[in-house]
């Protein structure tokens, strides 16, 4: 499963002229299902998007999470983040999940973000959507979970 973070001092996603998620302070997460994901690569990111150290302590270093300092998690789909461009100039979309499943692996992680953390919205999966951020930093990490070899 990726992830796109974005340390945002606010976003909103529009979708049709609507907002439909909306947050101040926080973090901005594109997430992207990939073939082979189950519910536990959500998990497993999950725990790891709540502690990411990467808003700043008291002396202006990286140290604090979004839990710490009490910010919104704003979660949109985004299946192009498993494009791949290495065989030509258009990108292959092949890594992703499949809609269904890129579908239920997104729901099943906005509703685990929702149960352990206090203000998350999210976006509209499949919709296009308008997304308006502003980056605080600007502050981006990419995040990858790989599903765990099973024992042979």
């Amino acid at each position: 499963m990726l992830a796109l973070v974005q340390r945002v001092c606010e976003a909103r996603v529009v979708v049709e002229g609507e907002v439909v998620g909306r947050i101040g302070r926080g973090l901005l997460v594109f997430l992207c299902a990939e073939r082979g994901d189950t519910e536990a690569e959500g998990e497993r990111l999950l725990v790891k998007l709540l502690k990411l150290r990467i808003f700043a302590d008291a002396q202006g270093r990286m140290n604090r999470s979004v839990q710490d300092v009490g910010g919104g998690l704003l979660i949109v789909s985004q299946f192009t983040l498993a494009a791949d461009a290495s065989g030509g100039n258009r990108p292959s979309f092949s890594g992703a999940a499949a809609p269904a499943d890129g579908l239920r692996l997104y729901e099943v992680f906005v509703r685990g973000a929702r149960a352990l953390h206090p203000e998350v919205e999210s976006g509209q999966f499949g919709a296009d959507m308008q997304v308006h951020l502003v980056n605080d930093g600007p502050v981006t990490v990419p995040l990858r979970i790989v599903p765990t070899a099973l024992p042979v």
